[in-house]
């Protein structure tokens, strides 16, 4: 109904035989990663060719199967960062979906701040020996591997951290799921305890690891605030659903407006995404990212309102066979979407990144 693709919905699909059949066809080609280079599972083609078939996946109502954690955030970076040796080793998995991965970043006391981590990774000679605590991984309990944050100085904050890539079938790694109030499990928390990880897994130089994560982050809030154009119109439902007056028009005045408003907002932020695009072919500044994640995701999250309540008396529910399956899932959606305001850092963070950044204010 809403046009979103979550974790969960994810997981479901890929048991489906036609399903699989289609990520093969789209690996082979390499057309889940277009642009890397072919040596890493790529097809070597250009963004303005990568866009076209976005653009035709997006026509026929598809989305990318081989779209993950791997392909948004960790491939980007270790083609920036890693050795070749691990792009290798790792790239030609994630461009087939192969293997998956989490994002182990924040802590139970290092979320917004999270340059507070505090998770050892203890020089042991010819291995690392990392010890602590993850939350809020998302789909950790289903990872085979882990690009996370690790503390190899206790004695500075941002310069003692490290990026290190953990697999999850090491001894000592432990994920259990948190039950969130949608139903939800695809968040977990993740134990370390005394896990060997060898020295070939660190990425970039010891102690270099804020860096590469500041990095990490911009391509995962550029994912975030990529053209989104799968998302279904409220009008038609809202007419099926509150009626029409003489005008043929939604019947209900107030909700007529709060759609229209969030339909030209949506309209509006695609246009502002092309902008931003041209500009940075053009050689402009190249500083939105933060401000189209934090436009986005609040467009999202009014729009996941408008439509439960749209839908009235279904949309209370989100579970149980008394209500309708497309209501029960746009009450988990919107349920859902309440996390957007801190997927890929926080209102707050984004606003101060676009305040510097993008406007040139001072700091204080």
């Amino acid at each position: 109904m809403n046009g979103l693709i979550f974790q969960g919905d994810a997981h479901a699909a890929a048991a489906n035989a036609d399903f699989q059949v289609w990520r093969k066809a789209m690996a082979d080609k390499g057309w889940g990663t277009p642009t890397w280079d072919k040596a890493y599972g790529g097809a070597g083609l250009s963004a303005a060719q990568a866009k076209i078939i976005a653009q035709e996946l997006s026509a026929i109502g598809a989305f990318n199967p081989i779209r993950s954690y791997g392909t948004m955030m960790l491939g980007p970076t270790l083609l920036e960062f890693g050795t070749e040796e691990q792009r290798l080793q790792h790239l030609p998995r994630i461009s087939t979906h192969e293997l998956r991965w989490c994002q182990g970043f924040s802590e139970p006391g290092a979320g917004s701040d999270l340059a507070s981590l505090q998770m050892k990774c203890v020089d042991a000679g010819d291995h690392w020996v990392v010890s602590g605590q993850k939350i809020w991984t998302s789909g950790a309990d289903q990872a085979d591997w882990c690009f996370a944050l690790v503390r190899t100085d206790t004695s500075v904050k941002h310069g003692g951290i490290s990026f290190l890539l953990i697999d999850m079938t090491s001894p000592g790694v432990e994920a259990r799921p948190i039950v969130l109030i949608s139903g939800s499990t695809h968040f977990c928390e993740v134990f370390f305890n005394d896990v060997k990880v060898p020295k070939g897994n660190l990425v970039g130089a010891v102690n270099q690891g804020w860096n590469i994560a500041k990095r990490l982050l911009q391509f995962e809030r550029s994912s975030l605030s990529e053209v989104k154009t799968d998302v279904t119109p409220l009008a038609p439902i809202a007419h099926a659903m509150l009626g029409t007056d003489a005008e043929g028009r939604i019947a209900d005045a107030d909700a007529r407006a709060r759609i229209v408003h969030n339909a030209m907002r949506h309209a509006a932020y695609l246009q502002t995404v092309r902008r931003f695009n041209e500009e940075a072919r053009n050689g402009g500044p190249g500083n939105g990212v933060s401000t189209l994640k934090n436009l986005w995701s609040n467009i999202v999250q009014r729009r996941a309102e408008l439509l439960v309540e749209v839908l009235g008396a279904d949309g209370l529910g989100w579970s149980g066979d008394a209500y309708p399956a497309d209501a029960r899932e746009a009450t988990r959606a919107l349920l859902h979407s309440k996390a957007f305001s801190i997927y890929g850092g926080s209102y707050e963070i984004q606003n101060n990144i676009t305040a510097k950044r993008s406007l040139g204010l001072p700091d204080r």
